[in-house]
C-alpha cells in the first residue's frame, strides 16, 4: 500500500514542502531514499520504540520511503512524527483518508513523547499558502505556529494524540492566538532606561539621533567612561517594531531555534557576541547552514564591544551585509540568503592602554603598539560608521547628583516621530525605509542643500579629506537632524 504524507524543510528562511512516500510491500527490509542525513536515517529505531511504547508496532514488512524532492538534503530529527504517521496509515493501523491535509512535524522520544523543532513559523507560512488544513507538532513550538491564521495548529505531547485524531477518537483542539494582541504586549518601563545615566548629555543626543535615522555608531573613549552601559541602552529608545518586521524577526529567530515558548517576538533584539567569535557565528553558514549574529540582530542591535579584540578577517566578512542588508552564503551546492539589516553599535578604546590623549593618565602604549591596534580596524569598515562618539569620563559632580536623567521613555517618543516621518517619505520604495537605508539616488532627491550648507560641506570635504561614502553618511545623518526637528529642508546647522 502507497501512502504520502508532507512535511517540511527549510532552507535559509524560506520553507519547502516534503513529500514523504511510503511503500509497504512483502518480504524484510527499511529503505529510506532521498537524500536523508544520519539523523534522518536513524529514525527508525526512535520510530520503533516509541510506537511499542504506545501499543502500536512497525511490523515486519519491506518499507520503501522516499523523501521528495529527492535531490533536496533532509537534515536533523524533525520528520520523526512524519515517518511514523506515514508508516501507521500505510499498514493499516490508522486511516489513512486524511493524513495528506496535514503538515506533519515533529522529533520522537523513546516514550513517543515529542521533543520541540526549529523553523516552525516559515513552515507554518508554507502550509497556509500551499493550502493545507493544519499542522501537527510539538507542544512546545505551537505558539511560534498559532500566529499564522487561517491554519489549524495541534500542540502534541505524545504521538498517541496524533493517532487518536486521525481515528476519530480523543479531544485535540487547535491552538488558537491572537496575533494583533501578542504582538502589542509592550514593555513601559524598559529593564536599561537612560535615566540611569549620569551626565553624558551630547552623546545621549548622537544616541538619540542614530536610533532616529537607524546610523551605525562607534563609541570610542578610555575604560569605564560608559560606553558599555551606553549601548546596552540604545534598545529601549528605538520605535516599536512594526508587524512586518515582528514577522520578518521571529522567523530568524524559529530557523536558529531561539524561541522557547513564544508567539510573537515583539522587542527588538540586542545581540552581543563575545569578539573570539568566528566569521562563521557572526555571518552564519556552517555544515547545517544557521543564521549569524548578524541576522539573529535584524531590525534590532549588534554591539561589538571591544572592536579591536575582534579578529580583522570577522569583522572585514561584515562589510558587504553592512552595505547591502542581507548576508549571502554561497557553498558548491547551495545558496542561502538571510536578512540582516541591523544597527551597528561598537566600542573601542582610543588605545591599547586605553588612556590615549587622557591628560591625567600616563601614557603607557609605543607608538609601535598603538599603530597596531588601530590597524585591526580597516579604513573601509570605518567609512560604513556614520556616526563617530567620543565618550569622556563622567566627573564627579555628575555622578553624585541624584536628579533622574531623562527617561528612555520620553526619548522614543521624539525618536518614533522622526521615524514616522520617514516612512510616509519612503512609502514607494519596497526596502527603504529609514535614513540610514537611503540610495544615492534617495540622498540627492530628499537631502538638497542651499548654497551656505554646500559651502560649509565643501570646506569640511577638503579640510578633513573626506571619501565619497562619507559625504554621503554627513547628508544622511543631517537628513535624520533636520526629522528630529521636524523641518522640511537640511539647514546648514543641521550640516
Amino acid at each position: 500500500m502507497l501512502i504520502k504524507v508532507f512535511g517540511s524543510a527549510v532552507f535559509g528562511v524560506e520553507a519547502t514542502t516534503i513529500t514523504v512516500e511510503v511503500n509497504v510491500d512483502k518480504g524484510v527490509g527499511y529503505h529510506l531514499v532521498g537524500l536523508p542525513d544520519n539523523a534522518v536515517k536513524e529514525s527508525s529505531y526512535r520510530i520503533a520504540a516509541a510506537l511499542k511504547n504506545n501499543g502500536y508496532a512497525m511490523p515486519v514488512k519491506k518499507f520503501t520511503i522516499n523523501m521528495a524532492p529527492a535531490d533536496l538534503r533532509k537534515e536533523g530529527s524533525a520528520y520523526d512524527l512524519t515517518l511514523a504517521v506515514g508508516i501507521l496509515a500505510a499498514t493499516g493501523q490508522i486511516k489513512p483518508d486524511d493524513v495528506d491535509k496535514y503538515i506533519i512535524m515533529g522529533e520522537l522520544s523513546l516514550d513517543g513523547s515529542l521533543q520541540p523543532i526549529k523553523g516552525v513559523l516559515p513552515i507554518a507560512i508554507k502550509a497556509k499558502e500551499e493550502g493545507f488544513k493544519g499542522f501537527f507538532l510539538p507542544k512546545q513550538n505551537v505558539k511560534e505556529a498559532a500566529i499564522v491564521t487561517g491554519l489549524d495548529v495541534y500542540g502534541i505531547e505524545n504521538v498517541k494524540e496524533v493517532i487518536d485524531f486521525f481515528e476519530g477518537r480523543g479531544t485535540l483542539e487547535p491552538t488558537v492566538i491572537n496575533t494583533r494582541e501578542e504582538f502589542f504586549k509592550t514593555l513601559d518601563f524598559p529593564e536599561f532606561d537612560f535615566s540611569d545615566v549620569k551626565g553624558q548629555e551630547s552623546i545621549k543626543r548622537c544616541m538619540e539621533i542614530a536610533a532616529a535615522g537607524g546610523h551605525n555608531i562607534i563609541l570610542i573613549g578610555p575604560p569605564g567612561a560608559g560606553k558599555t552601559m551606553l549601548a546596552k541602552r540604545l534598545p529601549s529608545i528605538l520605535p516599536p517594531m512594526t508587524l512586518r518586521e515582528a514577522l520578518e524577526t521571529t522567523k530568524i529567530h524559529s530557523v536558529a531555534g531561539k524561541i522557547k515558548n513564544v508567539g510573537l517576538l515583539n522587542q527588538r533584539p540586542f545581540r552581543s557576541p563575545h569578539h573570539s567569535a568566528s566569521s562563521v557565528s557572526l555571518v552564519g553558514g556552517g555544515s547545517f547552514p544557521q543564521p549569524g549574529e548578524i541576522s539573529l540582530a535584524h531590525n534590532g542591535v549588534l554591539f561589538l564591544d571591544e572592536l579591536p579584540e575582534f579578529k580583522r578577517e570577522v569583522l572585514e566578512v561584515m562589510r558587504q551585509p553592512l552595505e547591502d542588508r542581507e548576508v549571502t552564503i554561497s557553498r558548491a551546492k547551495f545558496t542561502i540568503t538571510y536578512p540582516s539589516s541591523f544597527m551597528l553599535v561598537a566600542s573601542m578604546n582610543p588605545s591599547p592602554g586605553g588612556y590615549f590623549n587622557d591628560p591625567d593618565a600616563p601614557v603607557s602604549s609605543s607608538p609601535h603598539e598603538m599603530q597596531r591596534y588601530l590597524s585591526k580596524i580597516s579604513g573601509p569598515l570605518l567609512d560604513r560608521i556614520d556616526i563617530h562618539i567620543e565618550v569622556t569620563p563622567v566627573p564627579f559632580e555628575k555622578l553624585s547628583d541624584n536628579r533622574k536623567a531623562e527617561s528612555s521613555v520620553a526619548i522614543r517618543e521624539r525618536v518614533t516621530k522622526a521615524r514616522e516621518i520617514q516612512t510616509e517619505r519612503f512609502e514607494q520604495f519596497e526596502n527603504i525605509h529609514y535614513n540610514a537605508q537611503m540610495s544615492t539616488k534617495q540622498i540627492r532627491e530628499y537631502c538638497q542643500l542651499d548654497e551656505t550648507s554646500l559651502q560649509l560641506l565643501k570646506t569640511a570635504m577638503e579640510r578633513l579629506n573626506l571619501s565619497a561614502r562619507a559625504y554621503d553618511r554627513i547628508l544622511k545623518v543631517s537628513r535624520t537632524i533636520a526629522d528630529l526637528e521636524g523641518v522640511d529642508n537640511v539647514q546648514p546647522h543641521h550640516i
